[in-house]
């Protein structure tokens, strides 16, 4: 991914707070929230540059290995013999 330019933002508290709300339903951070958003009005603009980088997905980046395997996942032990009981 290509280096991302830092911006500050000066907005009514209102806003921040809706705008935080909104992300935080739509599991992303109140920053992609608001790259989401300008990127839809360029696009919806005509304007969205062609040589415009993809936006990350949505939640928090998926780990190395499948669910289940690492400590504290999956059966485990004692797990089976607590349902059997």
């Amino acid at each position: 991914m290509s280096e991302r330019k830092s911006v500050l933002l000066r907005l009514d508290p209102a806003i921040h707070d809706a705008l935080a709300r909104w992300a935080a339903g739509e599991l992303r951070s109140t920053n992609a929230q608001i790259e989401f958003l300008l990127r839809r009005a360029l696009a919806e603009a005509g304007r969205l540059p062609g040589n415009a980088g993809q936006m990350r997905p949505r939640g928090r980046p998926r780990a190395d290995r499948p669910r289940g395997d690492g400590p504290g996942e999956g059966a485990g032990p004692g797990r089976d013999d607590e349902r059997a009981g």
